[in-house]
C-alpha cells in the first residue's frame, strides 16, 4: 500500500469513530408505597440492581422517606428490563411495589 493510501484508510478510520454516540441514559426509580416491606425492596435492590447491601438500605430509606429512590442510570434497553423485573418479581411476591425510569 502506498504512503497515500494509508493515510486515507487513516481518515476513514477517524471519522467512523466520531460518528459514533452515546445512547441516551434513563434513570431507573423505585416508587414508595404503604405495602411493600423494607426487607423486599433491599431484595430487589440487591438482585435486581446488584447494589450492596448497605446501598440497597439506604436507597430503600430513601424511598421510604422522599418517596422514590434512584436505582441506577442505563441505556434504554437496560433500564426497561429491570423495570420489567421489578414489575415481575414484585407481582409475584404479591407486593405493589411500582418502578418507572425517565430520560436522564
Amino acid at each position: 500500500m502506498s504512503e497515500v493510501e494509508l493515510e486515507n484508510q487513516t481518515k476513514t478510520r477517524k471519522k467512523e469513530k466520531e460518528k459514533v454516540e452515546e445512547p441516551p441514559l434513563f434513570k431507573v426509580i423505585l416508587l414508595n408505597d404503604d405495602y411493600t416491606t423494607f426487607d423486599f425492596v433491599v431484595s430487589i435492590l440487591t438482585g435486581v440492581f446488584g447494589k450492596s447491601v448497605p446501598e440497597a438500605i439506604q436507597i430503600t430509606n430513601d424511598v421510604h422517606r422522599k418517596g422514590s429512590g434512584l436505582c441506577g442510570v442505563y441505556p434504554r434497553d437496560i433500564a426497561e428490563t429491570k423495570v420489567d423485573m421489578v414489575a415481575r418479581n414484585s407481582k409475584q411476591a404479591g407486593f405493589p411495589l411500582r418502578c418507572t425510569m425517565e430520560e436522564a
